[in-house]
């Protein structure tokens, strides 16, 4: 590790040294990149800003929310599901899945450490990552020579501007949505029309209250299942001996017949099929588990984009006025490694990695991208046995080095004597 006391002046706090990586998020993706280095004997320090690994599925998900893959899809490297586990884990399984993933690799993030900045610092070959403990704001300084980004594509909340938004009253962005308990006898409007903002609609039915959703754009609703199967571990299997235009005219075709015109309910379509377009924006198609059913009811109301908020209630662009109580959005996460990683070349000004998935996983100079393939569990669980294989290999090569050096020296002070 290069000696960085020319820059001592440069930060009062304190420094540590780490021989071996720094993985910054203790989510699923951080965690998996921290078994393979277990795995392969390299040291490591792991960051995290909350209290707790996986915070976004501890701290800011709703309390029905299951895994919208089936489990197989959804493990993290070298330790799988427990079997009494059902196909579809609950979120609470889930995290004690990951409880016990840590437990049993040995993983001991530093919590409540939140990372200011991260440069790659030219002079010294190495990775400067800077930090502040939350229990009593000191500053930390970690000297590395690789850096591991594992916050994920989910780190922090969407909240669009509307206007009149912050004079209508009662809003909360899904993250902090738990229940529809609250909300029995309101009329609440659902701003999305993903996976969340489908399934807190149907929870708030669940709870008898009045939702109405905002489907602004074209979206794909597919089946979760077709035949028994999941739609997803179809499609993987076809993709195997089919082209994605066909495996799409197949998920299309399938979807038209078990779910119907979905137009006449105010739900259109894209043109460019569910894997295509996951593929080129990373747009994930909805997979149906009831929510169309209260459409087709009606306790649902779909509802076309907002023009304005207004004291209780809301224009909408077709010029409809509309009462409603309470506002959720369901309007997504974002990236923020551009706000603490001090670089422009490996990743972009969203946060994701310029070059795409499968090849999206190594920069230079020791930087690496766990988490952000959009493709979910499976594509961080990837890129985190790519990443640490990939840095177990240079630290061995290293090490070997300097044991070689070290004995070298020995052997030169022995003849000496």
């Amino acid at each position: 590790m290069p000696d960085a006391s020319e820059h001592d002046e440069l930060f009062a706090g304190r420094r540590i040294l780490v021989n071996g990586p720094v993985i910054v998020g203790a989510g699923p993706s951080g965690l998996a990149v921290a078994a393979g280095l277990q795995q392969q004997g390299v040291p490591f320090i792991i960051l995290e800003r909350a209290s707790c690994i996986a915070s976004l599925w501890q701290n800011r998900t709703y309390d029905r929310l299951k895994l919208h893959l089936p489990r197989q899809f959804c493990e993290l490297p070298y330790f799988p599901f427990p079997k009494e586990f059902p196909e579809y884990p609950t979120k609470n399984q889930f995290i004690d899945y990951l409880e016990s993933y840590a437990k049993h690799f040995k993983i001991s993030p530093r919590f409540n450490e939140s990372v200011q900045s991260a440069k790659y610092d030219q002079k010294c070959g190495s990775w400067r990552i800077k930090t502040v403990v939350a229990s009593d704001n000191s500053e930390i300084e970690y000297i590395c020579s690789w850096l591991v980004a594992a916050t994920g594509e989910n780190a922090e909340k969407v909240v669009p501007e509307f206007e009149g938004l912050q004079d209508f009253g009662e809003v909360m962005h899904v993250c902090d949505y738990k229940s529809g308990e609250a909300y029995e006898g309101k009329r609440v409007l659902v701003v999305g029309c993903g996976n969340s903002g489908m399934e807190v609609s149907l929870d708030l039915c669940d709870y008898n209250a009045m939702p109405s959703m905002v489907v602004r754009s074209s979206v794909h609703v597919l089946p979760r299942e077709i035949l028994g199967l999941s739609t997803f571990q179809l499609a993987v299997s076809f993709m195997k001996w089919l082209p994605v235009w066909l495996v799409d005219k197949i998920l299309v075709t399938a979807t038209r017949l078990i779910l119907g015109n979905l137009e006449k309910y105010g739900i259109k379509r894209p043109s460019t099929g569910p894997l295509e377009l996951k593929n080129a924006e990373g747009k994930t198609p909805v997979l149906d588990i009831g929510t169309l059913d209260k459409i087709r009811s009606g306790k649902i109301s779909i509802v076309p984009g907002i023009k304005k908020f207004f004291r209780g209630g809301v224009e909408l662009e077709n010029g409809e006025f509309l009462e409603i109580d309470s506002v959720i959005l369901a309007t997504g996460y974002r990236s923020n490694v551009p706000s603490w990683l001090k670089e422009n070349e490996f990743f972009s000004v969203d946060g994701f990695p310029k070059t795409p998935f499968p090849n999206g996983w190594k920069g230079k100079a020791g930087l690496y991208a766990v988490g952000f393939t959009r493709r979910g569990l499976s594509g961080a669980s990837f890129d985190a046995i790519r990443v640490s294989k990939d840095i177990g290999q240079i630290w061995k090569q290293e090490l070997k080095q300097k044991n070689q050096g070290a004995l070298s020296l020995a052997n030169r002070r022995t003849c000496k004597s």
